[in-house]
């Protein structure tokens, strides 16, 4: 098998979209798509920055097909990426999908490559995610990956016959919501009352495009692999970042220092691959991401940050809390 082809989604940092290529070029797919999205007019950085950042995206020096959706406007990253996914999925029927700041581990490619063809046709697997936001590779039970319903998208694979599904716009989400459909979704009422939270802002056309995928996959009771050891890590928190926003360089020393989903360690996925013996959700892998989630955008958590806005103060007062 050779891999898939690779999804690389810039906008306007060069030096992060560097680091990624990097990592592909390991991986050497036959075919490499290429969606950016435009500057911003009231960035006047943003012209130069987006040039560089497609010039780099695009520095292939191996046998490889190139193509790229280059927006001249910006359209923001929920229409960029959500049209520049449907335009991949015109073409090519599976893909790696990483963005300019996710740079994965060189076995995230084998393993994606493995995964897309097992579950090929298995509908209920509707994505590959590469992150595990740490959580602890003996809730895995010796596997080499779970499913959760869950979908990370910090470096992941998915089908044509999965993206299908997807809707920018949540057409089906008010019917969704009135007739109790939540109460069938896994997990508790507090996570059911985050996921409405944010669900609904997508609808109101507030959010960015990775809620519509949630709950593309929730609302289909679809599947993702999570995978036992963490392949992905995003070096993209810090002030330039477009939803990672870190104030200072400060900020972002100390966001490393505090163990946070960014910057976390990657390490090797075994060869071969041990595969859990069912398709079903893994709860304790579940459990695990839902701590993860009220931990950095619950209700309380976002209060928290508004009342103490430096990421070093909060990170002492969060360890007192833990101790």
């Amino acid at each position: 098998m050779s891999c898939p082809p690779v999804v690389l989604i810039v906008f306007n940092r060069p030096h992060l979209t560097a680091r990624v290529l990097a990592a592909i070029r390991e991986a050497r797919p036959s075919q490499l798509l290429v969606v950016a999205d435009g500057p911003r007019r009231d960035q006047p950085d943003d012209a130069e920055l987006c040039r560089s950042a497609r010039s780099v995206a695009v520095e292939v020096d191996w046998p490889c097909e190139v193509a790229a959706k280059l927006e001249d406007e910006n359209l923001g990253c929920g229409l960029a990426i959500s049209s520049g996914l449907d335009w991949v999925f015109r073409q090519v029927d599976r893909a790696i999908i990483l963005e300019d700041d996710c740079v994965p581990h060189p076995s995230f490619f084998p393993f994606c490559e493995e995964l897309l063809e097992r579950y090929v046709d298995d509908s209920r697997v509707m994505q590959i995610a590469g992150t595990n936001w740490g959580a602890p590779e003996q809730a895995y039970f010796g596997y080499s990956y779970a499913f959760t319903a869950f979908s990370p998208v910090w470096g992941w694979a998915t089908w044509r016959r999965a993206w299908e599904k997807y809707d920018f716009h949540m057409r089906t989400w008010p019917e969704f919501r009135r007739v109790g459909m939540m109460r069938g979704l896994p997990g508790s009422r507090a996570w059911h009352g985050l996921l409405r939270r944010d669900f609904d802002q997508a609808h109101r056309g507030e959010g960015t495009w990775d809620h519509q995928w949630q709950y593309t996959v929730l609302s289909e009771h679809g599947l993702s692999v999570s995978p036992a050891v963490n392949l992905i890590t995003n070096i993209g928190f810090g002030p330039d970042a477009t939803q990672t926003t870190l104030a200072s360089p400060q900020d972002v020393i100390d966001h490393r220092l505090d163990g946070d989903a960014g910057n976390m360690p990657i390490r090797s996925m075994t060869d071969p691959l041990r595969h859990p013996p069912v398709v079903a959700e893994n709860p304790s892998v579940e459990l695990h991401f839902q701590r993860m989630m009220f931990e950095h955008v619950g209700r309380v958590v976002q209060l928290f940050r508004r009342v103490v806005p430096s990421h070093r103060l909060r990170r002492r007062i969060k360890g007192l809390v833990r101790r």
